[in-house]
């Protein structure tokens, strides 16, 4: 109970003040629409094909990689591009480059030996590192799954109707994933959503805004534990029964609730407002806006821990709102900024939160997508709760 009033105390204290409301709710809106502008707040031109690029090299020139081909055309997540069979090592390049998501070469015998129902395996050049190489790898076993099922599928009917060939089967099959019941839709790194009734700019700005102002916020939450050191109420309140950890988890709790209040109403209004499309997956989102805002309360306990005065607090949490924005790709994606940034981005929290937000509302992904990035970001959080904890100690 103790811990709770004294989060209760905070989080009075912080809601009597007029200047909270600005920080965690109006100055994130006024940002998201000006960024979803700049990124495009309009859905993808229909006549700009949106799916991510995948290189296919035809070594067999069968009929089943010529139906691999045709199921690749109609996926909704891939759009192929024939190579030729040269040059290896440019193409490689090319996905390194971020030109391509992947590469997929059909090897020779592909037909014959998947008809004759022997296990062969297509060569599959991505970069698991970048976001469209593992999407485009997913997709590629997804199309791949397809196709091999169309083929058991054409023996099995084979096998119950002897008058039947093989052939006719595999084309009926085939033909049967045109209109499939599920579909995905996803995001390229610098375009806009073909599927999905989310504005590709509105929903970076909106995630975006998120992640950069759960550090904004943390100005007024950070502040109270300072003023409460420079009164000297924090010590008079240590010498009463309540004990150290109980004052740090109180404080804790006040910053951890102001953020993942913050972040529900701004969903909520990025749903209704701008369209996000949060509630496609609202379990996935709730993951993310938790360790989001456990490691935002473990930085702001951070800045309470090493600031003095009130000025040291504001130059902190605007110095790691800066930082942790920028480079963590809450600005813009970090795809577009080339190879060599987005790996420095990823050093950063931030940049693994906007992952698990952009794989739900830009690459039209499904949970699973998320639980690595929200793993990541409570890494984070408890590192930077320990070094807190460090601080207070040492102090």
């Amino acid at each position: 109970m103790r811990i709770l009033d004294l989060a209760y105390k905070d989080l009075s204290q912080i809601v009597r003040d007029w200047k909270s409301g600005l920080f965690l709710l109006v100055m994130p809106l006024l940002f998201t629409l000006f960024f979803g502008f700049v990124f495009g707040g309009t859905n993808a031109k229909p006549d700009v094909d949106s799916r991510l690029p995948v290189g296919v090299i035809d070594q067999d020139q069968g009929t089943l990689a010529v139906s691999l081909q045709k199921l690749l055309e109609g996926s909704e997540v891939i759009r192929p591009v024939l190579l030729k069979n040269e040059e290896l090592e440019q193409y490689s390049q090319m996905v390194d480059d971020g030109d391509l998501a992947a590469v997929v070469i059909i090897p020779p015998g592909y037909t014959n030996q998947l008809l004759a129902d022997q296990q062969t395996m297509l060569e599959v050049i991505a970069n698991a590192s970048q976001p469209g190489g593992r999407t485009a790898s997913r997709a590629l076993e997804t199309v791949t799954g397809r196709l091999l099922g169309a083929v058991e599928a054409a023996h099995i009917s084979k096998g119950a109707n002897p008058e039947s060939s093989v052939e006719a089967n595999l084309a009926q099959a085939i033909s049967a994933w045109e209109e499939p019941a599920l579909t995905v839709s996803v995001e390229k790194a610098t375009g806009k959503s073909k599927e999905l009734t989310t504005s590709g700019g509105f929903a970076q700005a909106s995630s975006g805004m998120m992640v950069q102002f759960s550090i904004f916020g943390l100005i007024t939450s950070a502040m109270v534990l300072v003023l409460e050191r420079k009164s000297g109420t924090l010590q008079r309140l240590l010498s009463t029964p309540i004990r150290r950890a109980e004052v740090i988890a109180g404080h804790v709790l006040a910053m951890f609730l102001l953020i993942f209040v913050q972040q529900l109403i701004l969903v909520f209004i990025g749903q209704i407002v701008f369209g996000v499309e949060y509630m496609r997956q609202p379990l996935a989102i709730l993951l993310m806006i938790t360790v989001l805002s456990l490691w935002a309360a473990s930085l702001g306990l951070l800045i309470s821990a090493v600031s003095r005065k009130e000025d040291q607090v504001i130059t902190l949490s605007l110095i790691a709102m800066f930082i942790f924005a920028a480079m963590g790709g809450s600005w813009f994606p970090l795809e577009v900024a080339g190879k060599t940034f987005a790996a420095i981005g990823h050093v950063m929290p931030t940049a693994w939160a906007m992952d698990g937000f952009q794989n739900i509302l830009m690459r039209g992904l499904e949970f699973q997508a998320v639980l690595m990035p929200a793993g990541i970001v409570l890494v984070y959080a408890v590192a930077f709760f320990g070094l807190a904890i460090w601080r207070f100690r040492l102090e």
